[in-house]
């Protein structure tokens, strides 16, 4: 829903108390009682329309609002010039310490393209630019420094006799910049299998990584959280996760 417009009285006032006074505009908000944004957005209609405080002092109320809020009729075989958004999200990531805003590059915008949109229509045509980027979240790995392990569902094991299946879990570890991986079945996630599994996959890579980042399975993590959170370390099992990293030379660093 836009906004109300203020009356004609109060707007003369903050054009007074900008374009004569030279006072800030966050003064002028509070002189006026209205947000900073108001304040900011008929300032910048004021430069657009090139008014001055002799002129607006002079002019009629009915002109005023005409250079502030120009209704233009464009035919609709005339193509208003779309603002560049590529250009301006890398303006505004680039500067963006520097507190650069889409008011300013509207500015830029339209000192090129005199006949171009309006700052409204501006913001809405970027914003829906906006929303169509596909966002990610790229992560670099760097060898032999990251080895990830997670549990899947294994295949079924088969009782000949009777027919019954028997689900397996299966162990994978893979490396974050090679992804060279290692799999194995096994019955269960409990820990001593868990620590099974690691070991014969660093007997398989031949090798042993700085870091090793499990999926928060509960059996390998649980214990170690808690010792880091200063509780006592002779809770069962944790001894063998903690032989793991100390027999390895690795650490064990749960994803966040």
């Amino acid at each position: 829903m836009p906004n109300r417009r203020l009356s004609l009285r109060k707007i003369k006032e903050i054009l007074r108390l900008k374009l004569e006074c030279g006072i800030s505009e966050r003064e002028i908000s509070r002189s006026c009682q209205v947000s900073r944004s108001t304040v900011g957005d008929y300032l910048r209609r004021a430069v657009a329309a090139n008014l001055t405080w002799t002129e607006a002092s002079l002019l009629p109320e009915n002109q005023i609002v005409e250079r502030l809020f120009p209704t233009e009729h464009v035919p609709s075989s005339v193509k208003r010039p779309a603002p560049d958004c590529e250009y301006i999200y890398n303006q505004l990531r680039t500067f963006q310490k520097f507190n650069l805003t889409l008011s300013q590059l509207w500015i830029e915008y339209k000192a090129k393209y005199p006949d171009g949109y309006q700052y409204t229509q501006f913001c809405e045509y970027y914003c829906r630019w906006r929303k169509k980027l596909d966002y990610c979240m790229r992560q670099e790995h760097r060898g032999g420094e990251k080895l990830f392990i997670d549990y899947s569902d294994g295949l079924s094991i088969v009782d000949t006799a009777t027919g019954e299946l028997t689900l397996t879990q299966l162990f994978v570890a893979v490396w974050g910049a090679s992804n060279c991986t290692y799999a194995e079945a096994t019955m269960s996630q409990t820990l001593p299998e868990w620590i099974s599994s690691h070991n014969h996959a660093l007997q398989y890579f031949g090798c042993v990584p700085r870091v090793m980042v499990p999926d928060n399975l509960k059996s390998g993590v649980q214990q170690s959280l808690q010792v880091r959170a200063g509780s006592k370390s002779d809770l069962p099992g944790h001894g063998g996760a903690l032989r793991l990293r100390g027999t390895t030379g690795t650490s064990i660093s749960p994803p966040r």
